[in-house]
C-alpha cells in the first residue's frame, strides 16, 4: 500500500504541478493580453462613442474628419450626468451616417492627454477637425443630446442655405418663426465668411444666405445686409454692414440674440434659455397672476414702456442710437442692449423664482429691475404700472441714482451662541468688519451640494476655534441675504476678514478640510499657492443663482 501510494505520488505530482504553472501561464498571458490591448491602437465603442486612450488618438484623429472629444473623471458627478446625452447624441450622428463622431477620453488615467490638451476640470469637451491635434475647438453648445447633435451637424455641413430665387427665399422665410439671411454681393468675401462662423455657433437659429442682384433689389437692400426675418414683433429688421468696419462676429451674435427675443418676453421653462443667453445687462420684470384679469390687463403699459428700451445703444459721446452694428459710425461702437423686459406668472413657472427676490405670490402684481453682472436688484418705492412711471424708474437706475434692494433674513435669537456664527445681511458688517476679530465667513446655498459635503467640516472647525477671542467662524445664507459690496457667484464661497484697521477681504481657494483650514487660520490667512479647488477636484462650484432669472 506504501509502494501504491509513491506510486500514485509520483504519478500525479508532475501532473499537478503542471495543473499549478498552467494556471500560472493562464494568468501571464491575460496580463499580457490585456496590457497589448492597452498598447494597441484598436478603437473600441462603448454605446457607439469611441474609447480613446493615448495610443489610439492619432488613429481616430486620421479615420475622422470631426471628432468631439470628451475628457472626463469617472468620479465626476457632471460627467456621469453627461454620459447618457452625449451617448444618445453618438447614436443619432452614426444612425444619420454623419461624418462627425463622438469619443471619450478618461484623463485621470491619460493623463498624457490631459496635459496636451490643458484639461483642468471635468467634463471638457474639445472638437478636432481633419485630424488636427494642436488647435481643437472648444464646445461651446448645450449639454444634451439634441444640443451636442445640431453643434455637431453645422459644423459637418453648411451653416447656412444658398437662397437662388425669390420662390426659395419666400418658402425660407415662412418655414420658422425666425430665419437669418445673410445678402451678400461676394459669398466669399469677409463679411460672408464671419456671417458663415456666427451662423456656424448660432445652432438655435436657422440661417440662409443669397447672392443674386434681383434677390437685394425683392428685399429693398442696395449693400450687405443682415436681415432678420419674424412672424412676430417687426417682421423684418435690417442690420447693415459697415464697409469700414466690416461684420464683427460678437457683435452680430448679441444683436442676433437680442432682436430674436419678443419685445415682452414671458418666463417659461421653454424661454428661459433664450432670455439669460442674449445677455442683456438688465432685465425688467413684472410679476403677476394670470389667472386675475386685472392684473393681465398691466400688460398693455408694460409693452408700451418695453418699446423704448428695444435694442438701445448708447455711444461714448452720449448719443442714443436705435440699430444694430451697421447703424453706428466707427467713432461710436455698439453697447449691449439696455433692458430686456419679461412677464412672470407666480403661480406657473414663475413661482420658483419668488424665493431669489424674497417675494410669494401674493406680492403681485409688482415690478422689479435685476442688473444682471451682479444680481443687484431694484424696486420702486411704490408700484406705478404706467409706460411713463415704468420708463422714469429704468432711467433713473440707468443713471444710478437708485440703490439696491438687499435681502435680509432675521437673524435667530441664538445666532452667536453656536460655534458656527449665523450672520444675515442686517447683521454681517457688524461682525465681519470687527476690526478686533479675525472672521472666517462661509457663503452657501441650502441646496448646493459642494456646501452640504464640507458642512461637517466647517463645524468641527468652529468647535476648534470656539474659545478663542480673537477667530469667529461664520456662515451666510447667500440665498436669503445680500450685501451691498460683495456679490457671490458660486457656492461655497469662503472670504477670510483678518483683524485690525484698513484691512482686506481675503478669497479662500484650498482644499476644503480642517487641517487645511486651521493652518489658513492660524498663518493669518495665507497658504502655499495652490490650484482652485474646482481645478484640483474637477468640480467646478454650484452656480451663484437657482432657481433665478440671472440663469
Amino acid at each position: 500500500l506504501v509502494w501504491l501510494l509513491v506510486l500514485s505520488l509520483a504519478w500525479l505530482g508532475p501532473a499537478l504541478g503542471g495543473e499549478d504553472k498552467d494556471e500560472e501561464v493562464i494568468e501571464e498571458e491575460e496580463k499580457e493580453k490585456k496590457e497589448d490591448e492597452v498598447l494597441s491602437d484598436e478603437i473600441k465603442e462603448e454605446d457607439n462613442v469611441l474609447v480613446l486612450h493615448e495610443h489610439n488618438f492619432a488613429r481616430a484623429l486620421s479615420e475622422h474628419q470631426l471628432l468631439l472629444v470628451e475628457f472626463y473623471a469617472p468620479w465626476c458627478g457632471h460627467c456621469q450626468r453627461l454620459a447618457p446625452a452625449f451617448a444618445q447624441a453618438a447614436t443619432e450622428l452614426r444612425n444619420e451616417s454623419s461624418p462627425a463622431r463622438l469619443g471619450k477620453v478618461d484623463a485621470t488615467a491619460q493623463t498624457a492627454l490631459a496635459t496636451e490638451f490643458g484639461i483642468t476640470s471635468y467634463p471638457t469637451l474639445k472638437l478636432f477637425r481633419d485630424g488636427n491635434r494642436t488647435h481643437p475647438l472648444a464646445y461651446t453648445g448645450r449639454m444634451d443630446s439634441q444640443g451636442i447633435v445640431r453643434w455637431m451637424q453645422r459644423r459637418a455641413g453648411p451653416s447656412a442655405t444658398l437662397l437662388q430665387d425669390t420662390d426659395t427665399i419666400a418658402a425660407f422665410i415662412n418655414s420658422q418663426d425666425l430665419v437669418v439671411i445673410g445678402f451678400f454681393k461676394d459669398l466669399r468675401g469677409e463679411a460672408a465668411q464671419a456671417f458663415f462662423e456666427v451662423a456656424a455657433e448660432m445652432v438655435d437659429m436657422t440661417f440662409g444666405v443669397a447672392e443674386a442682384a434681383e434677390l437685394f433689389q425683392v428685399y429693398g437692400l442696395s449693400a450687405d445686409t443682415v436681415c432678420l426675418f419674424k412672424k412676430f414683433d417687426e417682421r423684418q429688421t435690417n442690420f447693415p454692414v459697415d464697409p469700414a468696419r466690416g461684420l464683427d462676429t460678437a457683435e452680430l451674435t448679441r444683436v442676433l440674440r437680442v432682436h430674436s427675443l419678443q419685445l415682452v418676453m414671458e418666463f417659461t421653462n421653454e424661454t428661459s434659455n433664450q432670455i439669460f443667453s442674449a445677455k442683456i445687462p438688465h432685465h425688467m420684470l413684472l410679476f403677476l397672476n394670470k389667472s386675475s384679469p386685472e392684473q393681465l390687463s398691466l400688460q398693455d403699459s408694460f409693452r408700451a414702456a418695453a418699446g423704448g428700451f428695444r435694442g438701445e445703444v448708447r455711444c461714448p459721446r452720449g448719443r442714443v442710437m436705435e440699430g444694430g452694428f451697421g447703424a453706428l459710425q466707427p467713432q461710436c461702437p455698439s453697447f449691449p442692449a439696455q433692458v430686456l423686459f419679461v412677464v412672470v406668472d407666480v403661480t406657473g413657472h414663475g413661482a420658483d423664482v419668488l424665493p431669489f427676490f424674497g417675494m410669494t405670490a401674493a406680492d403681485a402684481p409688482t415690478l422689479r429691475l435685476v442688473r444682471m453682472e451682479n444680481n443687484r436688484k431694484y424696486q420702486m418705492e411704490q408700484d406705478n404700472f404706467s409706460d411713463s412711471a415704468i420708463r422714469a424708474f429704468i432711467q433713473a437706475v440707468l443713471d444710478g441714482k437708485v440703490k439696491p434692494h438687499l435681502l435680509s433674513a432675521e437673524p435667530p435669537e441664538d445666532w452667536d451662541t453656536r460655534p458656527v456664527k449665523v450672520l444675515v445681511g442686517k447683521t454681517f458688517e457688524q461682525v465681519a468688519f470687527d476690526e478686533t476679530k479675525n472672521v472666517f465667513v462661509k457663503f452657501y446655498a441650502p441646496w448646493c451640494p459642494h456646501c452640504q459635503a464640507m458642512a461637517a467640516a466647517w463645524e468641527e472647525l468652529a468647535e476648534r476655534y470656539k474659545d478663542r477671542q480673537d477667530i469667529i467662524i461664520a456662515e451666510m445664507d447667500s440665498t436669503a441675504n445680500e450685501l451691498e459690496n460683495i456679490t457671490i457667484h458660486g457656492y461655497p464661497t469662503l472670504h477670510y476678514f483678518p483683524a485690525g484697521p484698513g484691512r482686506k477681504m481675503v478669497e479662500y481657494k484650498s482644499t476644503r478640510d480642517v487641517e487645511t483650514f486651521s493652518k489658513f487660520l492660524e498663518n493669518g490667512g495665507t497658504l502655499p499657492e495652490e490650484p482652485p479647488v474646482s481645478e484640483v477636484r474637477g468640480q467646478p462650484p454650484c452656480p451663484g443663482l437657482s432657481p433665478a432669472p440671472a440663469g
